[in-house]
């Protein structure tokens, strides 16, 4: 029975960490309350709740009585539908990569010793592949959560803030604790800036024309985030 996530997959998950993290903030603010009475009407990819109409694919469900998580393309009635396009998309990315759980149809969660927190991750790996604007996950009848993506433009994106860079990076680096340097490198790229490494330290070139520096420690760990002044 496995008990933990592949390397493989969770050196993926890590990429997106920070970024992701900071996209979930920004979506969160930007949804009504979450205990307003929602709809989804799967054949047009629409979700509805208070007032708010957005585009949406199905990412995937899980299942709490069973422990299973299931990609919306797997799901024999959504299979092939516009609907669970990006979930389909995260499929052709775990098989290219060799990811077996991003592009296997059913993931058991048994084994996990927090299933639940397992499922969280898996849709933060498939909202980060997606390059999604955050996820939602909600319930769906006894025993299933499903999970979506945002399709939609009108979902703002989380800023690149420098004053916050040091929090942002620590916290996406608590959320896997596999590679701070990956968490790094994927938050520069997911933002289009340049970097370079040397040694342990990595260097980023800002929007404002200052860098930052990001020191790592032995175990791959945030050591220091540092803004220099600009030329």
């Amino acid at each position: 029975m496995v008990s933990q996530f592949s390397d493989a997959f969770l050196f993926e998950a890590e990429r997106h960490a920070a970024w992701g993290a900071a996209q979930l903030e920004a979506l969160t603010a930007f949804l009504p309350d979450g205990g307003q009475p929602w709809t989804a009407d799967l054949p047009s990819c629409v979700y509805e709740q208070g007032g708010l109409r957005l585009r949406i694919g199905v990412l995937g469900t899980y299942d709490t009585d069973e422990r299973s998580w299931m990609w919306g393309w797997a799901n024999p009635g959504l299979r092939g539908t516009e609907v669970v396009a990006l979930s389909g998309a995260v499929a052709r990315y775990g098989r290219i990569h060799g990811i077996a759980e991003l592009s296997e149809e059913v993931v058991d969660l048994s084994g996990f010793a927090d299933p639940h927190r397992a499922a969280e991750t898996l849709a933060f790996a498939g909202m980060g592949v997606a390059e999604a604007p955050g996820y939602l996950g909600l319930p769906a009848g006894p025993g299933t959560r499903v999970y979506f993506l945002p399709d939609d433009p009108r979902v703002p994106g989380a800023a690149f803030d420098p004053i916050a860079l040091p929090r942002t990076l620590v916290t996406g680096a608590s959320l896997i604790g596999r590679s701070g340097r990956r968490v790094v490198t994927g938050f520069l790229d997911h933002h289009g800036m340049s970097w370079r490494e040397s040694g342990d330290r990595i260097t980023a070139d800002l929007p404002s024309g200052r860098a930052a520096e990001i020191d790592l420690d032995r175990a791959d760990r945030i050591a220091a985030v540092r803004l220099t002044v600009g030329s």
